[in-house]
């Protein structure tokens, strides 16, 4: 069976494990409302948690990913069942109370362990934000708004991939041939950024852009119905709502990020700007006005004019072999890790080009195990993802239950007799990715429901981010990158240029971001919204960003995160800015150092989320930083290598 599990044998076995998780579940719920008051309520809870999101999450990663249509099928029905149950008992009175009597008990909660009570605290959160504390008419509303919301984020997500179509006439001939023609219609895709043909690039622009009556009723409906349901379980805005428990805590500390950072990097967006107007004029003298379809191309066009970085002179040394040897080798010298091929047996992976690691400690032993899905096939999203499969656990008999995760990759599939070879672009994802995978390793919480990666928005993607700087560093690539005909290793000034080349327009690319940002803020913040999405857009573009908007253009219909990252879109920023102050804190100096190593497992990787966000990364800075030091650190990483610049001139 699928990962192991002997039920998934066949497609129908889903619907056995569910039963099975179900009946478990009923049999937990009754144990716990019977149970006394003590550390035992959130040992029982936990299991809940955990017999529910065996299935649930194994069944997450294989409706996408499976090659058979009639698993992923079975896997979304298994998702949508268990999805339901998990609403009910967040909104089950009675469960509720058996642990609202534990929180409630001042002696039994000052005998618990600091992980415990966090655990049963963020249980507690669960049932609030599902309205638990109203009267029943409320409760049944707060669960129809859950319903709601969770069918117009889907409805929505797909409206944000769907091509325009648009009569072929309206297009000059010369250009018609980059979009696929259907009948009279073509259809725009995509934003062709990468075209160096400005009229391509607009057309797509304001045709894939172009505002949708559709996809704008879904928009306000999901951010109007949001923020009834925030309301109603007694926050101000979903962003209120959406931040309790991160670290940055509220949507004030957000918006004060944001504009200190936004400040910070004005005169170097400005210059950035100024150097692709005059690429522009350059190459087009006839319409040299900057716009919004035009900074992802000519920041393209600069980097390779200053650093002409071409992948495929880099990514004979990035053979897929040689970066897992450098993984390896890295992780057994700052963490005292393995990492060893297993063989699999019939039936538990779900194409034969899977591979499965055992991840093992020198000293401790087997941790878990990371599936390695790599390779582009027919039906397999194109994204670089990392999927919890089996949470970790400390089981009722003292056995741990081993973390399972996959990490997913969409790399080329190399022709036969030669390796598969990564762009350095795809090396450093395979490094970010497996950030993710060490977390849910060592993240040896008590708890399921705190394991790994089950932590803060803001938080998650600091251990992968901080692996990107060690894929960037020449001591650590010297030690794996090797040509894979001629063994020669890859030249120091090759990977200097390459680091360097990601500082072109960084500015602006980061400032893009912190437009995006402020915009899912607005969007989650105080309702009624004063203008429409698209009035707020224009604006919000023209403070923030400086390109100017176009009319008739909706890009937020497109924005697919406000699904997934509904008023966290920040995150990924300030992870990047801790990141970063780890990285120049504790590694810069040796990033082989196994002190800071062990420092770096015991202060964040190992509590999961089970300790607060910003208590981690004290610990590990040992010392408590301010917004300022956050934007400090993500400006001072665009200040160009004055080594590498005098090299290169």
């Amino acid at each position: 069976g699928l990962f192991g599990v002997p039920e998934l044998s066949c497609p129908e076995g889903f619907q056995e494990a569910q039963n099975k998780a179900l009946q478990e579940s009923e049999q937990l719920v009754q144990k716990a409302c019977s149970t006394p008051p003590g550390p035992e309520t959130v040992m029982i809870f936990d299991q809940l948690s955990d017999s529910l999101c065996r299935v649930a999450d194994l069944a997450d990663f294989v409706k996408v990913a499976h090659p058979d249509c009639a698993f992923r099928e079975a896997a979304e029905e298994a998702c949508r069942n268990i999805g339901t149950v998990v609403e009910k008992l967040n909104t089950d009175v009675e469960l509720c109370h058996s642990l609202r009597r534990l929180l409630a008990d001042e002696t039994v909660m000052s005998s618990l362990d600091p992980e415990t009570r966090r655990v049963a605290e963020l249980f507690m959160f669960d049932f609030e934000i599902s309205g638990i504390h109203l009267d029943e008419e409320k409760r049944k509303k707060a669960v129809d708004l859950n319903v709601r919301i969770l069918d117009l984020c889907n409805e929505f997500l797909i409206g944000t991939h769907l091509p325009n179509k648009i009569d072929k006439h309206i297009l000059p001939e010369h250009i018609r041939y980059n979009f696929t023609a259907e009948g009279n219609y073509l259809q725009v895709a995509g934003l062709h950024a990468d075209c160096p043909d400005d009229l391509v690039r607009e057309a797509a622009y304001k045709i894939f852009l172009h505002s949708n009556a559709q996809q704008l009723a879904r928009l306000e409906e999901l951010l109007m119905s949001r923020n009834s349901l925030a309301q109603l379980v007694g926050y101000d805005t979903f962003a209120h709502r959406a931040l309790q428990g991160t670290m940055a805590k509220s949507p004030e500390t957000v918006r004060q990020f944001l504009e200190k950072l936004s400040e910070q990097l004005s005169k170097r967006t400005q210059k950035d700007f100024e150097m692709m107007t005059k690429m522009k004029m350059k190459l087009n003298p006839h319409n040299s006005m900057l716009m919004p379809w035009d900074h992802p191309y000519y920041s393209g066009v600069l980097r390779a004019e200053r650093y002409n970085i071409d992948p495929g002179l880099y990514s004979p040394f990035f053979s897929l072999g040689a970066c897992m040897e450098g993984l390896n080798s890295l992780f057994s010298q700052l963490l005292g890790i393995s990492l060893y091929a297993e063989q699999t047996k019939r039936g538990e992976i779900w194409s034969e080009d899977v591979r499965k690691l055992a991840v093992v400690h020198e000293t401790e032993g087997l941790l878990g195990y990371i599936y390695c899905d790599f390779f582009q096939r027919p039906d397999k999203p194109h994204q670089d993802c990392h999927f919890t499969v089996r949470g970790g656990r400390l089981k009722e008999n003292g056995e741990y239950q081993l973390p399972v995760v996959v990490l997913m990759l969409s790399l080329p599939n190399s022709a036969r007799g030669t390796p598969t070879l990564l762009s350095p672009g795809m090396m450093e994802n395979l490094f970010h990715e497996m950030g993710h995978a060490m977390h849910s390793m060592l993240g040896r919480t008590r708890y399921q429901h705190v394991t790994g990666t089950r932590c803060p928005t803001d938080f998650a993607e600091v251990p992968s981010i901080l692996m990107e700087y060690f894929a960037n560093d020449y001591r650590v690539v010297n030690q794996f990158a090797r040509h894979y005909k001629t063994g020669q290793p890859l030249p120091k000034n090759m990977v200097s240029r390459l680091c360097e080349s990601k500082k072109v327009c960084a500015a602006a690319d980061m400032q893009l971001q912190v437009f995006y940002a402020v915009l899912d803020q607005i969007y989650h913040g105080k309702h009624p919204l004063k203008k429409s999405t698209t009035e707020i857009l224009k604006e919000t573009q023209e403070k923030v960003y400086g390109l100017p908007y176009v009319p008739n253009t909706a890009w937020q219909l497109r924005f697919s995160h406000l699904v997934g990252y509904g008023a966290k879109y920040y995150s990924y920023l300030m992870s990047r800015a801790v990141a970063s102050m780890v990285w120049k804190q504790c590694f810069a100096q040796n990033p082989f150092d196994r002190a800071m190593g062990e420092r770096y497992r015991r202060e964040m990787l190992a509590h999961g989320g089970g300790k607060e966000p910003m208590l981690m990364v004290q610990g590990m800075l040992q010392k408590s930083p301010s917004v300022e030091d956050f934007v400090d650190a993500l400006v001072s990483d665009l200040d160009y290598d004055f080594e590498t610049f005098i090299m290169d001139s």
